[in-house]
């Protein structure tokens, strides 16, 4: 049994650690749904791209979308959302996330407007509910609130210019929120670290049933053969997998070392690991999700290169961010996932020749083997 005098200095448990912790509250939950839609969105936006600029649109929509979105989970750390006063607020702060995703697929074309007024009242909502935390947060957030300001506005001001020089301002907003990071503007934050963990694991939960949604809205009202049933059948296991990668014992481990850090280390923890590792992450499953969502209509046969290319992709992204994610919490290596990452690479002639049905059985069978692999390496699995 591991004793406090037995952890590392770096795992010694904060004044935090013995606080009263919030769980993630039904508010929280309901919240959620519009980040789901706004998944559903931008994976309709790769699902049938009309070249590489499409994706760069939605990376750049995703990073501002997510780091404000992630910026409400900080805050659901701080503050209590019980009252009628910051319910409300939430609710407004719901319909800004809703308007945005609403604004994905024009964005560049004539949403631009929606969508940034809708990234200033989530913003201005954020800043207004910090200031009634009753910790250091409550001055932390004037640490950050400029940068996400300043993205705010960039975004806004790409709404009156034509493509394409509306792209500089939004890489400019981007890289705008990004600097914050590099210049360590997180260190003042509290965070309750159960919460904030349980946080992070509902929006890969989230992103992994949008995964299987697509597939579902991918079939539509195609006959069902058993090319079809098998292909659905194989990418609900996919998403299995990939969940296994996460909620077997890694999410239990980087709680429990989340929750013994030093404060400081822990919000460098939360940028890197929770910020940067969901943010690939994510950003993988959606392009599963878009992947799989082309290849059910068409498994056998001549495929939808398309579908498989992000597909491989979309998984490989997905592996690198958990990489970083278990890097920075420190639980375990990850040179099997980068090795699988790399292998799933070469499934992508398999594909385009036979088809997605086989390029889907030789995905499923690399991260089950991953499974095993890594099972039979850690002594603590049983």
């Amino acid at each position: 049994m591991t004793t406090q005098s037995d952890l590392p200095s770096s795992l010694v448990p904060s004044e935090e650690a013995g606080a009263p912790v919030q769980r993630v509250g039904t508010i929280e939950l309901f919240f959620d749904l519009v980040f789901v839609f706004a998944l559903t969105q931008l994976t309709s936006l790769v699902a049938h791209p009309h070249g590489p600029a499409d994706y760069g649109k939605a990376l750049l929509v995703f990073m501002t979308l997510m780091w404000i979105y992630d910026g409400y989970v900080w805050l659901g750390g701080n503050v209590e959302f019980g009252g009628e006063r910051q319910r409300r607020l939430i609710f407004v702060a719901m319909g800004g996330f809703f308007v945005m995703a609403l604004s994905i697929p024009t964005v560049f074309d004539g949403g631009g407007l929606p969508y940034a007024l809708g990234l200033l009242t989530v913003t201005s909502i954020h800043a207004l509910m910090f200031k009634t935390s009753h910790n250091s947060s409550a001055q932390a957030i004037w640490q950050i609130a400029p940068y996400n300001f300043g993205a705010a506005l960039l975004v806004l001001a790409a709404a009156f210019v034509h493509p394409p020089y509306d792209w500089p301002l939004w890489a400019a907003a981007v890289a705008t929120l990004l600097s914050s990071t590099l210049l360590g503007r997180e260190r003042q934050f509290q965070l309750s670290p159960r919460h904030f963990v349980e946080r992070h694991g509902l929006i890969i939960i989230i992103a992994l049933g949008e995964s299987i949604v697509a597939v579902g809205s991918g079939v539509g009202k195609l006959a069902l053969t058993g090319p079809l049933l098998g292909y659905g059948v194989l990418a609900l296991m996919l998403s299995a997998l990939l969940w296994w990668t996460y909620f077997h014992r890694d999410d239990a481990r980087a709680e429990h070392i989340f929750l013994h850090a030093h404060p400081k280390e822990r919000s460098r923890m939360a940028i890197l690991g929770y910020g940067y590792g969901h943010f690939a992450m994510v950003c993988g499953i959606i392009l599963i999700a878009a992947g799989l969502k082309v290849g059910v209509v068409h498994p056998t046969g001549h495929p939808d290169a398309v579908g498989i290319w992000n597909l491989t992709f979309g998984i490989t992204l997905y592996l690198l961010g958990d990489v970083i994610y278990r890097r920075a919490l420190g639980i375990g290596p990850g040179w099997v996932r980068l090795l699988l990452a790399a292998a799933l690479l070469l499934t992508i002639p398999v594909g385009l020749i036979y088809g997605a049905l086989p390029h889907l059985v030789l995905c499923v069978l690399l991260l089950t083997s991953l499974l095993w692999i890594e099972a039979a390496r850690d002594p603590l699995d049983g």
